[in-house]
Parts: structure tokens; C-alpha cells; sequence
């Protein structure tokens, strides 16, 4: 399973968040790298004052005299898509930036009856953060993208044809030409084209047209390529326009801060100290070092320390740029009472757990806990415990006999009988004639229940060339289970 995450005019919301002078304020940005500037993305007010896509600057400005005019800002669009990736990374340590305002991540191992709320509470975190997102859960990651592209909130795809059939041939991103000539066709939907056999489409327009019924059929799941999650937690911001205000500046390192929080808290951090350089429009440059009371990861507390500090400092001209570092260190853990046990640093122990359930999944990592049956290997995964149990009494009568050293998984086993009794054995590396062999020993339960019933018969043997093994029979194929030290 699969989810994106989607900011609508990334370009335009990455300028907003950062433009404190903008809000509410009906607003366009225009292309500024062709020699004609045009409307490349509106919010919500300019649209309503009915400017529109494509538009020149004269134009947008006499169907709407307000108009604030932005131009794409590479530090503030650097910056929101951090901001996007750190909420991304609360979901799955395995994400991907698949492109400006689209986050991609990869959620095996999630349990499907949590996923909703958590995407509704990385779409709520993503609104605080002043990026509009939308999300969308499917299959593969293309059938998300669409999903999130097509819903203002969430969008769950579970009916594949049903949801692919009515959507637009622009969707899939192919190009004018292949798509002028489909629609020649009178194709103009997803489902218009599915519709035809696929060999001939391919016959028709090659790899292109193999391309675009994959495209038009949801894709298939692909491995992510991987953002590692950060090391360092820094943040830089350069601005348009010099900031003369300490209100200014405080909006703009609030936004820094919303950002390197998430990741702190992602990478079970906490902050000690801030280092905090301004770049003056004199080129000269302001070095602030806060050393913080005790490790904190509430935004909160790290804006107040440093309101604090810049209230009382006075710079000789504007601010042309600021840099922030977060000293990450371990949080403070309580001490537990005089007769309890725990852990001496449970956040280490959790970023370890955090790692596993990247490399095997979260349903894979925890506590092995036997499970109440007679049926070997029958354990369930528990949550660690913040504190540990005493140990268990001793068992008071103890088992004798040798132990069994179990082979995971057992090793496929071919027989020979002599009258109706086992008589050589066959794997890959343990072969031999069985010189003794025990009485079958049949087992099984559950039975109740279709998908846990379970039946196993066992028997022991010993070879000629010397070794004891446990051989198994499940269903019709034979196995050797382990060997007896």
C-alpha cells in the first residue's frame, strides 16, 4: 500500500508560507524564465476576482487592481518540501520526492485500519504548516498520485476501474501529440482507452502507447527511491525582500522551527542549544548561540528563547538571510523508583525499533509472547514494555532430554520406506540410511477455526552415520525439522 502526500501550486503555497505580507491577499505567481510572463498558479482570492491561468500581468492586474504579483522562490520551495518530507516521515521511514509538493511513501507493514487517521493527522499537521495537502491511498504509487490530485482531503482507492474509467487523458501526463490524436479518436478518458485491446494500441504507437495504457491502468508498485532522513537539523532561508521588522523575522523562524521540530521528533531527538547566524544587508553577520535550560522538542519554547534574546538587539540594517542549527541530543529520561527495572535509554532503544520496522516492517517488530496452544512456533509480537517483570519463578520440574536445534525453515526431505517404515533419507546437505526410527507421533488443533487449523506428525530418527534428527511430515510433503544435540 501506498500514499502521497500533495501540495495543489506548491510553487505559489512554498512563496505564501513565507510571505506573511500575502495573507489574504489575492495573489498570482507568474513565470519569470520566458521572455512573456504568464499566471502560473492563483490562491483562492485571485481566482475568485476572476483572474486565470496563462494570463499576462496586464491583464490579471485590470481583472483584479489588488493584486499581489510573486515570482518562484527556490529557498522557500526548498524549505516546504523539507517541511513536506518531515511530516511524510511520521508515516513510513521509507518516503520518496517524487517531485516539487509530492511526497510518495510506501506504507507495508502499516496496519490498515490506522491508516485513515493518520493520514487525516499528517494532512492536519501539513494545514499548520501552511501547505494545503491532499492525500491518496492505493495500490501503487501512480494509482495514489492520482487519487490525491483528484480530492481536496483524503481519497481511498479501492474500486480501481471505478475510480481510473472517468478520468481525463491530460491525467497521465503524456504528450500533446499522443494526446491530440486520441482525442481525434474521440478518446478522451481513462476508460475510453482501456476499453480498446492493448496489443493494438502498442501496435499503433509503440512504446509510447505501452507507456500510457500503463499509465491510464494505475501502474504497478516500484521500489522508492529513498530520502534518508536527516542527520543534521539545519535550516536556511534567503529572502526577496530584506525583513526591517522583528515581527517579520519571528514569522520566518516560527516556519523554520514547525519544519526541524517534526524531524527532531521523527528521529527521537530533542534540541539542546540553537545557533542562530543573520545575514545583514551590509554583509555583516549576527552570531547567536542559545543554550537551553533542558532538551526540548516543542517549537513553542525554542521561538520564546530566541524572542527573548532578538528583543533586545538592534542590527544596523535589514535581513537579508538566516541560518538555524538544533543540537540534537537524547531527551531526559525519568529515573525509575528503587524497584523497578527499565530501560536506560528507551529513545535509543526506540529509534533501533524504528530502524527494524523500516528493514522487516512494524507488524514484524516486538516482543515474542507463546501464544495459548499446543502448536509448535506459535508466538505473537507484543509491544515492548517501558518497564520490566521480575523474572518468572523457575519451573519446578525442569525438562530432561537433549534439545532440538530447529532448521528455519526445514529442509525439504525425500524417503525411502522398507516395509512401511522409513529407511533413507535425502536433503540437500544431510543424507543417509536411518538405522532406528520412533513411532509416528501424530499432533494436531485449532481445528474450529479454517485458517488455524494445523496437523503434523513427527518422528525421530538416528542415522547410520551417526546424528539424531526429527523428521516431519505436514500435509503430504516431508521435512527434517532439526537435529538433537
Amino acid at each position: 500500500m501506498f500514499t502521497v502526500l500533495h501540495v495543489a501550486d506548491f510553487a505559489l503555497q512554498a512563496v505564501l508560507r513565507t510571505e506573511p505580507a500575502l495573507a489574504g491577499r489575492p495573489t498570482a505567481l507568474f513565470d519569470d524564465t520566458r521572455h512573456k510572463s504568464l499566471v502560473r498558479a492563483v490562491n483562492l482570492a485571485a481566482r475568485r476576482a476572476g483572474v486565470m491561468l496563462d494570463m499576462n500581468a496586464p491583464q490579471a492586474v485590470a481583472r483584479c487592481p489588488g493584486l499581489a504579483i510573486c515570482t518562484p522562490h527556490a529557498a522557500a520551495e526548498a524549505e516546504a518540501q523539507a517541511a513536506l518530507h518531515a511530516v511524510g516521515f511520521t508515516l513510513s521511514p521509507s518516503i520518496e520526492a517524487t517531485a516539487p509538493g509530492i511526497c510518495t511513501i510506501d506504507l507495508h507493514g502499516s496496519k490498515e485500519a490506522d491508516l485513515w487517521a493518520k493520514l487525516e493527522a499528517s494532512v492536519k499537521q501539513l494545514n499548520a504548516l501552511s501547505l494545503p495537502a491532499s492525500a491518496g491511498l492505493a495500490r501503487t504509487p501512480l494509482l495514489a498520485l492520482y487519487a490525491a490530485r483528484s480530492t481536496n482531503h483524503i481519497k481511498w482507492v479501492q474500486d480501481e476501474n471505478q475510480f481510473l474509467a472517468p478520468l481525463p487523458m491530460e491525467t497521465s501526463d503524456a504528450s500533446p501529440a499522443l494526446l491530440g490524436i486520441l482525442h481525434n479518436w474521440g478518446l478522451s478518458t481513462f476508460g475510453d482507452l482501456t476499453a480498446l485491446p492493448r496489443d493494438a494500441i502498442i501496435r499503433r504507437f509503440g512504446a509510447e502507447g505501452l507507456a500510457l495504457w500503463n499509465r491510464a491502468s494505475g501502474g504497478a508498485p516500484r521500489p522508492l527511491t529513498p530520502v534518508v532522513l536527516p542527520q543534521t537539523f539545519t535550516a536556511v532561508m534567503e529572502f526577496e525582500h530584506a525583513l526591517e521588522t522583528l515581527e517579520s523575522l519571528l514569522f520566518i523562524l516560527n516556519r523554520l522551527l514547525d519544519r526541524l521540530v517534526f524531524e527532531l521528533i521523527t528521529a527521537h531527538y530533542a534540541a539542546a542549544e540553537i545557533h542562530l547566524i543573520i545575514t545583514l544587508e551590509n554583509t555583516q553577520t549576527l552570531v547567536l548561540d542559545f543554550h537551553l535550560p533542558e532538551p526540548t522538542s516543542r517549537n513553542k519554547i525554542l521561538l520564546r528563547t530566541m524572542h527573548t534574546r532578538l528583543e533586545s538587539i538592534q542590527t544596523e540594517s535589514a535581513i537579508t538571510a538566516v541560518f538555524v542549527e538544533l543540537t540534537p541530543v537524547r531527551p531526559l529520561v525519568r529515573q525509575q523508583s528503587i524497584f523497578e527495572t527499565g530501560l536506560r535509554d528507551p529513545h535509543g532503544f526506540a529509534e533501533t525499533l524504528a530502524r527494524l520496522s523500516a528493514l522487516v516492517g512494524a507488524g514484524n517488530v516486538g516482543t515474542p509472547r507463546r501464544e495459548n496452544t499446543h502448536r509448535p512456533d506459535a508466538i505473537k509480537l507484543m509491544p515492548p514494555p517501558a518497564v520490566i517483570p521480575p523474572p518468572a519463578p523457575a519451573a519446578p520440574h525442569v525438562s530432561l532430554g537433549p534439545p532440538l536445534r530447529r532448521f528455519r525453515p526445514p529442509l525439504p526431505a525425500r524417503l525411502e520406506f522398507t516395509e512401511g517404515r522409513p529407511s533413507y533419507l535425502w536433503t540437500e546437505p544431510i543424507s543417509g540410511q536411518i538405522l532406528v526410527c520412533s513411532k509416528g507421533c501424530r499432533s494436531s488443533g485449532e481445528w474450529w477455526q479454517k485458517d488455524l487449523t494445523w496437523c503434523r506428525t513427527e518422528w525421530d530418527i538416528e542415522l547410520a552415520e551417526g546424528g539424531l534428527y526429527r523428521l516431519l511430515l505436514l500435509l503430504d510433503a516431508w521435512y527434517l525439522e532439526g537435529e538433537y544435540d
